[in-house]
Protein backbone atom coordinates (compact mmCIF):
# COMPACT_ATOMS: atom_id res chain seq x y z
CA UNK A 1 0.00 0.00 0.00
CA UNK A 2 0.95 3.62 -0.34
CA UNK A 3 0.26 6.83 1.56
CA UNK A 4 -2.28 8.82 -0.01
CA UNK A 5 -2.86 12.69 0.68
CA UNK A 6 -4.77 15.16 -1.57
CA UNK A 7 -5.07 18.70 -2.07
CA UNK A 8 -6.28 21.75 -3.99
CA UNK A 9 -9.96 21.66 -3.19
CA UNK A 10 -11.57 24.71 -2.38
CA UNK A 11 -14.73 27.10 -3.17
CA UNK A 12 -14.95 28.34 -6.95
CA UNK A 13 -18.04 29.55 -9.36
CA UNK A 14 -19.12 27.58 -12.19
CA UNK A 15 -17.17 27.60 -15.59
CA UNK A 16 -13.85 28.12 -13.40
CA UNK A 17 -11.03 25.42 -12.93
CA UNK A 18 -9.40 23.64 -9.82
CA UNK A 19 -6.49 21.31 -10.20
CA UNK A 20 -6.25 18.62 -7.43
CA UNK A 21 -3.37 16.88 -6.04
CA UNK A 22 -2.45 13.86 -4.92
CA UNK A 23 0.70 12.89 -3.22
CA UNK A 24 2.11 9.65 -2.25
CA UNK A 25 4.40 7.74 -0.28
CA UNK A 26 6.42 4.80 -1.02
CA UNK A 27 9.27 3.63 -3.42
CA UNK A 28 6.56 1.84 -5.59
CA UNK A 29 4.21 3.91 -7.00
CA UNK A 30 4.93 3.92 -10.52
CA UNK A 31 3.41 0.05 -10.35
CA UNK A 32 0.20 1.26 -9.17
CA UNK A 33 -2.43 2.32 -11.15
CA UNK A 34 -4.11 5.55 -9.63
CA UNK A 35 -8.05 6.93 -9.91
CA UNK A 36 -10.07 9.92 -8.56
CA UNK A 37 -13.19 9.15 -7.47
CA UNK A 38 -15.97 11.62 -5.46
CA UNK A 39 -18.83 12.01 -3.34
CA UNK A 40 -21.46 14.28 -2.70
CA UNK A 41 -23.44 14.35 0.76
CA UNK A 42 -26.10 11.68 0.49
CA UNK A 43 -24.73 9.89 -2.77
CA UNK A 44 -22.34 6.94 -3.33
CA UNK A 45 -18.52 7.30 -4.12
CA UNK A 46 -18.15 7.39 -7.71
CA UNK A 47 -15.32 7.48 -10.52
CA UNK A 48 -14.18 9.79 -12.17
CA UNK A 49 -10.87 9.48 -13.91
CA UNK A 50 -8.11 6.61 -13.95
CA UNK A 51 -4.58 6.60 -14.90
CA UNK A 52 -2.94 2.98 -15.49
CA UNK A 53 0.64 2.19 -14.51
CA UNK A 54 1.01 2.63 -17.95
CA UNK A 55 -0.22 6.49 -18.43
CA UNK A 56 -3.41 5.01 -20.17
CA UNK A 57 -6.24 7.30 -18.90
CA UNK A 58 -9.99 6.73 -18.64
CA UNK A 59 -13.02 9.05 -17.61
CA UNK A 60 -16.19 9.33 -16.48
CA UNK A 61 -18.60 10.59 -18.70
CA UNK A 62 -19.50 13.36 -17.24
CA UNK A 63 -15.59 13.91 -16.51
CA UNK A 64 -14.40 13.80 -20.15
CA UNK A 65 -13.35 16.83 -21.69
CA UNK A 66 -13.27 19.00 -19.15
CA UNK A 67 -11.15 17.04 -16.20
CA UNK A 68 -7.68 15.83 -17.12
CA UNK A 69 -5.57 12.88 -15.44
CA UNK A 70 -1.86 13.14 -14.79
CA UNK A 71 0.83 11.51 -13.04
CA UNK A 72 4.47 12.36 -12.40
CA UNK A 73 6.56 9.20 -11.18
CA UNK A 74 9.35 10.80 -10.64
CA UNK A 75 7.82 13.29 -7.89
CA UNK A 76 5.24 10.49 -7.02
CA UNK A 77 2.53 12.49 -7.52
CA UNK A 78 -0.71 12.57 -9.60
CA UNK A 79 -3.11 15.85 -10.48
CA UNK A 80 -6.46 15.84 -11.69
CA UNK A 81 -7.33 19.37 -13.78
CA UNK A 82 -10.78 20.44 -14.28
CA UNK A 83 -12.15 23.28 -16.20
CA UNK A 84 -15.34 24.14 -16.66
CA UNK A 85 -16.50 23.54 -13.31
CA UNK A 86 -20.57 22.66 -12.27
CA UNK A 87 -22.00 23.03 -9.60
CA UNK A 88 -22.94 19.44 -9.94
CA UNK A 89 -19.32 18.87 -9.42
CA UNK A 90 -19.65 19.26 -5.91
CA UNK A 91 -18.25 16.57 -3.92
CA UNK A 92 -15.38 15.47 -1.66
CA UNK A 93 -12.56 14.34 -4.22
CA UNK A 94 -10.22 11.58 -3.42
CA UNK A 95 -7.40 9.59 -4.46
CA UNK A 96 -6.83 6.36 -4.83
CA UNK A 97 -4.20 3.32 -5.59
CA UNK A 98 -3.84 0.05 -6.57
CA UNK A 99 -3.36 -2.66 -8.97
CA UNK A 100 -6.64 -2.56 -10.61
CA UNK A 101 -8.18 -4.74 -13.11
CA UNK A 102 -12.02 -2.61 -13.13
CA UNK A 103 -10.85 0.84 -13.26
CA UNK A 104 -14.06 2.07 -12.25
CA UNK A 105 -14.39 0.20 -8.62
CA UNK A 106 -13.91 1.80 -5.93
CA UNK A 107 -13.54 -1.49 -4.26
CA UNK A 108 -10.46 -2.43 -6.53
CA UNK A 109 -8.02 0.32 -4.82
CA UNK A 110 -6.47 -0.52 -1.47
CA UNK A 111 -5.31 2.90 -0.87
CA UNK A 112 -7.10 6.08 -0.25
CA UNK A 113 -6.74 9.40 0.77
CA UNK A 114 -9.00 11.62 3.34
CA UNK A 115 -10.21 13.28 0.80
CA UNK A 116 -10.65 17.30 -0.16
CA UNK A 117 -13.68 19.57 -0.73
CA UNK A 118 -14.30 20.93 -3.78
CA UNK A 119 -17.11 22.96 -3.84
CA UNK A 120 -18.95 25.08 -7.44
CA UNK A 121 -21.49 27.80 -6.66
CA UNK A 122 -24.14 28.75 -9.32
Amino acid sequence: QVQLAESGGGLVQAGGSLRLSCAASGRTFNNYDMAWFRQAPGKERTFVAAIRSSGDTFYSDSAAGRFTISRDNAKNTMALQMNSLKPEDTAVYYCAAGSVAILVTAREYNSWGQGTQVTISS
